[in-house]
């Protein structure tokens, strides 16, 4: 019968479309290791002496980025997903500070960006154990009126 046919393949085409859709989505709140900050947060951590890292590409730090911030970039070729393959990607940790309890900030373009997730991500895993993950990140700043270059 053409609907015992017919079913199947719409479930195979929904899921792969369900799977596709989760790799695309936000960021988790969260990275294990990590703490999760606001725009507040980030302004007490960087008055405190948190180095800030900007993890977007060059040119995305061009246009603008926090005051202060340094880039490094997660140059992402893996998946956006939270069992990102690292070994697709590129991040320079010797650009991060030697001392790996010193605070850091990672930041990126907000939730749907992944580069600050897999850069603090990478962080955490580098050895690195006073990392804060600014997820609503750059866009978030600027709405606030917070200082930028």
């Amino acid at each position: 019968m053409i609907v015992n046919r017919i079913l199947p393949a719409i479930f195979a085409l929904a899921l792969g479309l369900a799977i596709a859709g989760a790799a695309q989505a936000d960021t988790p709140e969260t990275v294990t290791g990590a703490k999760t900050v606001s725009a507040q947060d980030v302004v007490k951590e960087k008055a405190a002496g948190a180095v800030l890292i900007d993890a977007r590409v060059a040119s995305e730090f061009a246009d603008g980025h926090i005051k202060d911030a340094v880039n490094v970039p997660y140059r992402e070729k893996s998946d956006k997903s939270v069992n990102f393959d690292a070994g697709q990607d590129e991040f320079n940790l010797g650009k991060l500070p030697a001392d790996k309890s010193a605070p850091i900030v990672i930041y990126c373009n907000g939730p749907e960006c992944w580069k600050s997730f897999k850069a603090t991500t990478a962080a955490v895993k580098g050895g690195y154990t006073n990392i804060y993950w600014y997820r609503a990140g750059f866009p978030d700043w600027k709405s606030q009126g917070l200082p930028t270059e």
